[in-house]
């Protein structure tokens, strides 16, 4: 299931606001590891949110020219 990058930020944030008022070190380490994971997704969403509309921008232009093309075969 795809998450987008503002779901994958916000669960970083809940991380690190966990780590931050742990009173236990073991669960602030914990929490840390979940931080630095939530982060990483978050900027793979991101990365992924960008070549989407990239591709769907390059799909677009590829369309727009086509019946060009298809205009001049015709002639």
């Amino acid at each position: 299931m795809y998450q987008s990058f503002e779901f994958y930020e916000a669960r970083a944030k809940e991380a690190a606001l966990e780590a931050e008022a742990a009173t236990l070190e073991n669960v602030r380490q914990r929490s840390l590891r979940a931080e630095k994971s939530w982060t990483g997704l978050a900027e793979l969403a991101l990365r992924l949110e960008l070549e989407r509309a990239k591709a769907k921008q390059s799909k677009a232009e590829k369309q727009d020219s086509e019946p060009d093309l298809q205009l001049l075969k015709l002639s």
